[in-house]
């Protein structure tokens, strides 16, 4: 009845206040009204500290209320029950007191002790209550900045008044609760007096005795130094403190063809060393943003090193990582050898020569004109088209020979990418349809595409096969895996022109484009759900890994990032953020979080198979989370900023004020990408441990070669 009657106070007050607010200002008020120098948010505030207040001290009243009852039903309790509980409870030095206590007979002290705590705890309440303040005032007047603030002064004496109040209430309540358990410990007391001594040697000797005892730390081991006469064990006398948690090592693989593992070694090794140039230009782009007048060198200006950026991790790291990955997977999973290892030599030479050279003709000033990540003249692009060309007959002939019954989806995944990849590459340099609005079109249709069917399309047929044989167990879904390729090509092959949303292009195809981004929903969440159900009953694996940690942080990448793209479609958004720093935040989300942490995942796993060697954990672990960390300060206040900068120039305000208002933003990015590029040379040095076999002296060995040498250089005796 007390909690209805307690509701029934706060329904009372919310008609007899809010009826009288809510009409006066909720048909003219807009969110820009909302500010702190507005009457109406003062009165909002000021309405709502009152009433969290008033809510805050009728919950106090009700607790102390519901306190003293129980209290007073507790007092006619039967506690014997209670009492014994407590006993069982005994730890060793409680009973050991007690032993004392009835072998000396210092009977009385107990209960001295208790009645003094309780009489000083009487007479240490206070109930005095803090004074009641009110204020009046016409709302008319509410308008007038003297007014607010006398209202706001007289406020915080009304707060600490509540806020002491409050805090009475608590050590009331407190004080209450200790003078409840010391009568109990009274009663305790009494117990314990009488307990006869039979049932003190039965109970609690024998259970001071057991808690007492104590392993030596050695049951399970013994005293005896370890020893294996047989040789089967490794016997380590002191192992040290680790620095890092370690991990477990990577097994080997057997039937393993040489040739294949250089092929694929080759392509990682010269996707590393693009890596780490493109990453590097893109470095000193960013410090560019803070320090504009770095240097005044036309090769060096930011309209050519862009591009440079861009186009040699897109075609030089990714690129060349996804295919040589590749080339390791499509004979595995077709049972056979590679049809060629010629022809996959020869795609790696044509890649690297157009990227090499692109990056040569971009830093010269010569171009295709502009078009975003096609900015490779058609005769520098020709050679990676042909290069693609060579590998997908390659992938083709070797999976017509295969020795399984059924195509494994990597395979789907990854020749379907560089089928896309050569159709869209032809579209886009084809000049036949780029004039006018065709141009903007196409550029939307071939951005886009790169992203969504080669480099996305071709990554996740890796992760199909990497991530299953990590987790030691297989995919969790053929049928979601496949649901996802067919609605990735469905939806993605239409969202290009999202990005020229408000343009001069069609309605309907900017419709179409929305529509199709709402739709890749669909794939991400089957994609995403496929990987993250693989994992399920083996998550504990993650600890001991240091190759699922970054396939996680891809997944998780793949989700946030896919769907962030899905959002910035819609044409609100698409207003506030196109051609802001977010969407160059977007793009880092989804080529580096997804693309990249997945890319190093795979290759962590497979070249220790390939060389037999490991990186250092340490190097291994601060790629990583130097990675990571990176990203989020790139991207979090570019995001932000972006966002601030798109509602600026929603306002109407000049293009110079958004450009002073990202001067912070940008600042951070150049720490982010500092720590990203960081990352990168572990990265390169992790490459190099696990490739590169030093010649490392064997000290056992050498003494062995220099006693037989020495036993061959001396003659036999002569008998």
């Amino acid at each position: 009845m007390k909690s209805k009657a307690f509701f029934s106070v706060i329904i009372l007050f919310a008609v007899a206040v809010w009826p009288g607010v809510l009409p006066a200002y909720a048909q003219e008020m807009k969110l820009s009204d909302f500010s702190f120098a507005s009457e109406s948010a003062w009165l909002w505030i000021v309405l709502l500290i009152v009433s969290v207040l008033f809510v805050v001290a009728m919950l106090l009243r009700r607790k102390v209320t519901e306190l003293r009852k129980s209290y007073q039903n507790q007092k006619q309790e039967d506690d014997s029950d209670k009492l014994k509980e407590h006993i069982d409870r005994f730890n060793s030095q409680q009973i050991e007191k007690l032993l004392q206590y009835k072998k000396t007979k210092r009977s009385g002290v107990l209960f001295q002790v208790s009645w003094l705590l309780l009489a000083f705890t009487l007479f240490s309440v206070n109930t005095g209550w803090a004074q009641d303040a009110s204020t009046t005032g016409e709302s008319s007047l509410l308008g007038e900045g003297g007014i607010v603030i006398t209202l706001v002064l007289v406020l915080i004496p009304i707060l600490a008044g509540f806020i002491l109040l409050m805090i009475k209430i608590g050590n009331a309540i407190n004080q209450q609760k200790n003078k409840m358990r010391l009568e109990e410990a009274s009663k305790l007391a009494g117990y314990l007096k009488d307990l006869p001594d039979e049932e003190i040697d039965a109970v609690l000797k024998k259970r001071k005795k057991a808690l007492d005892y104590a392993l030596t730390n050695h049951e399970l081991s013994g005293t005896e130094p370890a020893e294996d006469s047989k040789g089967l064990l490794s016997i380590t006398r002191e192992p040290g403190l680790p620095i890092v948690s370690v991990k477990k090592k990577a097994l080997p693989r057997p039937n393993i063809d040489p040739a294949l593992a250089r092929l694929v070694l080759g392509y990682l090794v010269c996707a590393t060393c693009w890596l780490l140039f493109g990453t590097t230009v893109g470095q000193y782009v960013g410090i560019k943003f803070v320090a504009p007048d770095a240097d005044h060198v036309s090769w060096l200006s930011f309209g050519r090193l862009r591009p440079v950026h861009t186009n040699a991790v897109f075609w030089g790291w990714a690129s060349l990582a996804m295919i040589g990955l590749g080339y390791y997977i499509v004979p595995r999973v077709s049972n056979i050898k590679l049809y060629s290892m010629r022809m996959g030599w020869y795609a790696l030479y044509l890649i690297n020569a157009s990227v090499l050279l692109g990056t040569i003709s971009l830093m010269a000033g010569i171009n295709n004109g502009g078009g975003e990540y096609r900015e490779y003249i058609w005769p520098i692009m020709l050679l990676f088209g042909l290069g693609l060309a060579l590998t997908l007959i390659n992938f083709l002939r070797t999976i017509a020979r295969r020795a399984t019954t059924e195509i494994y989806i990597s395979n789907w995944y990854m020749v379907s990418a560089i089928i896309f990849t050569i159709v869209i590459s032809l579209a886009a340099y084809i000049p036949y349809w780029q004039n006018g609005l065709g141009e903007t079109i196409i550029q939307g249709y071939y951005m886009h595409q790169g992203v969504g069917m080669w480099f996305m399309l071709f990554t996740l047929g890796i992760v199909y096969y990497f991530l299953p044989q990590q987790l030691n167990k297989p995919i969790y879904s053929y049928s979601l895996g496949i649901l996802a390729f067919w609605t990735q090509i469905l939806f993605y092959t239409l969202i290009g022109t999202h990005h020229f949303v408000f343009s001069a292009i069609p309605w309907w195809l900017q419709t179409v484009a929305i529509v199709g981004s709402a739709g890749m929903a669909i794939p991400v969440i089957a994609g995403t759900t496929n990987f993250l159900m693989t994992f399920k009953g083996a998550w504990y694996k993650v600890k001991d890994s240091y190759t699922l940690p970054f396939f996680l942080a891809g997944i998780i990448f793949y989700f946030t990032g896919s769907m962030q793209g899905t959002a910035e479609a819609f044409r609100f958004t698409n207003l506030a953020w196109h051609f802001t720093d977010f969407t160059v935040a977007h793009s880092h989300l989804t080529m580096y979080g997804i693309i990249c942490f997945f890319l190093w995942a795979c290759v962590y796993t497979i070249v220790p198979r390939l060389t037999g060697r490991e990186a250092p954990q340490i190097t291994m672990g601060a790629h990583f989370w130097l990675a990571l960390i990176g990203l989020m300060f790139y991207s979090i206040p570019l995001m932000y900023g972006g966002t601030l900068k798109g509602l600026l120039w929603m306002q109407g305000k000049p293009f110079m004020e958004g450009v002073t208002l990202m001067a912070p933003y940008w600042l951070w990015r150049a720490i982010g990408g500092s720590l990203m590029w960081l990352s990168h040379l572990f990265f390169a040095y992790n490459m190099y441990k696990m490739i590169v076999r030093r010649n490392v002296v064997d000290v056992r060995e050498a003494a062995i070669q220099k006693l037989q040498y020495e036993m061959e250089e001396t003659p036999e005796p002569v008998v």
